[in-house]
């Protein structure tokens, strides 16, 4: 499954402000910061709210936001290996030790492997996800909410466009444009 850039979109109550890269859309948060507008934030991808300390000048405010990786400890950082801890069960464990190249190299294919499974379908539910999230936060109170979750998980399209249909317009075009990969 390939990686899609990472976007934001930034929303000011029901209208949308800002739509990029995070740099894009912290340029026009701060150039709006001395209206005292409440400022919503959304990562496109998961769909889950963030924020950013706007503080200080564009340049801090995008050093902060987006620092350098600086990585101390196990793993390989300059080929972007990341140690981290993984349980598992003796009988797993020991599964792992008879493969070839050692238990790390094991897991990384079996990941690989379950990536690169039906993507189109992990593409969907990811997106799915992302829309839920996004619709809970800012049309958690709209009419047709539920309902509209009900279909966005059932895959009923028609019945979804229909019934986000009167939702204010950057609230709806935002849904739709996250529920693309959804109802393919």
């Amino acid at each position: 499954m390939s990686e899609l850039p990472q976007t934001y979109t930034a929303f000011d109550g029901q209208r949308r402000i800002a739509s990029g890269p995070l740099e894009t859309v912290l340029t026009e948060l701060k150039k709006r910061a001395s209206e005292g507008a409440l400022v919503l934030i959304f990562d496109d991808q998961s769909g889950r709210q963030v924020d950013f300390d706007l503080r200080g000048s564009l340049a801090a405010v995008l050093a902060r936001a987006l620092p350098a990786p600086v990585r101390t400890g196990p793993g390989r950082p300059k080929l972007g290996i990341v140690s981290r801890e993984v349980s598992l069960l003796p009988r797993h464990w020991e599964w792992l030790e008879q493969q070839p190249n050692g238990a790390s190299a094991a897991l990384r294919r079996l990941v690989d492997e379950a990536r690169n499974r039906d993507p189109e379908k992990q593409r969907a539910r990811l997106a799915t996800d992302a829309a839920y999230r996004f619709m809970s936060a800012m049309a958690g109170n709209l009419p047709g909410f539920e309902e509209a979750s009900r279909c966005l998980y059932g895959g009923r399209r028609a019945r979804f466009e229909n019934l986000i249909r009167d939702w204010p317009s950057d609230i709806r075009d935002h849904v739709q444009r996250l529920t693309q990969d959804v109802f393919q």
